[in-house]
């Protein structure tokens, strides 16, 4: 079993410096926190149950996501969970349900646990600076840096956004909307429409302007009937794999199929996707991938004060059923 001893040998400090980093109860500098935790974590301690029978603070770090029941932040978040297990530390959760105001709130109360440092997926990380009060050291997952949040991991959603467009096109689609989630409620989104009006504008062809509907609750009851009668669409754009699936619904209830009638692709390749039938034509993101990477830059920043980074992943076409050459 490994002893506190062990650990302040490991972080080459005293007894009493180890367990004062530990417990945060005494002056330790944060570089020596981040050290003692480090050597903590490699070692597998546990600190024993003293005779009040409180055990000592286990380090955690905090996690901001949109909604818990997209299957994108839930494999994410299992991966960032996996990565802390191993380096002993225990994850707290929040979420924002897409809301700018909620985000705020979410980050001040994981703040009250005071972590080592937290992973945050924001709506706008331009807006939400403004929002948000000092933090620890903090990565964003899937939302583009910032010169206040320098370390990030993400897809080039933009370029994945030119990529489906370019694909449609060469299908012979010209007529082509897209549907997405408020993008003030997510810049991946926005990026991702911008990718689809520059490649329409470089093939000559007039953007559709966006339709924007909430994130949250309405993907089931979605209305397309006056999108349809107005720009008669031969494919739409979703600008996640959910939304494509209500998109398909919301085709059905018009008489139409998909793809005999109007052709249908997301973003994200969750695994629903691939079941359905025929299978959804997506751009797959590497979610779990991307929850371990910023798992562990947030501790390589935290515990080894390594400069913050961005890392970037690539995305792949998922070619499906959904979509068809006209």
């Amino acid at each position: 079993m490994t002893t506190l001893q062990q650990v302040a040998l490991r972080a080459g400090c005293s007894l009493a410096t180890a367990s004062r980093a530990l417990n945060r109860n005494g002056a330790v500098s944060d570089l020596m926190v981040r050290k003692v935790r480090r050597a903590a974590a490699e070692l597998g301690y546990r600190p024993a149950v003293p005779a009040g029978g409180k055990l000592g603070r286990r380090p955690v770090i905090g996690v901001l996501i949109p909604s818990i029941t997209n299957p994108v932040f839930a494999s994410s978040l299992s991966s960032i969970q996996n990565r802390m297990l191993v380096a002993g530390h225990g994850v707290l959760i929040a979420q924002s349900d897409y809301d700018p105001a909620r985000e705020a709130d979410a980050v001040a109360s994981l703040l009250n646990d005071q972590p080592t440092g937290l992973i945050l997926t924001v709506c706008n990380p331009a807006s939400s600076a403004a929002l948000l009060p000092s933090l620890p050291p903090t990565v964003l997952l899937n939302n583009m840096p910032t010169s206040l949040f320098p370390a990030a991991v993400t897809a080039d959603n933009h370029g994945a956004g030119r990529e489906l467009t370019e694909m449609l096109i060469d299908l012979g689609h010209r007529r082509i909307l897209f549907v997405s989630g408020n993008f003030a409620a997510s810049d991946r989104a926005q990026h991702r429409y911008e990718g689809y009006r520059e490649t329409m504008a470089g093939h000559g062809l007039s953007p559709i302007r966006a339709m924007e509907i909430p994130f949250v609750g309405v993907y089931d009851q979605l209305d397309l009937s006056a999108a349809l009668t107005a720009f008669s669409p031969t494919a739409i754009i979703a600008s996640n794999d959910l939304l494509a699936l209500g998109v398909i619904g919301a085709l059905r209830r018009e008489g139409l199929s998909v793809p005999g009638d109007v052709s249908v692709a997301g973003f994200d390749g969750i695994a629903i996707g691939r079941l359905m039938d025929p299978p959804l034509t997506t751009i797959e993101m590497p979610d779990a991938s991307m929850g371990a990477a910023a798992a562990s830059l947030l501790l390589d920043m935290a515990e080894n004060a390594a400069p913050a980074r961005h890392l970037s992943v690539a995305h792949m076409l998922r070619r499906g059923g959904t979509v068809r050459a006209i």
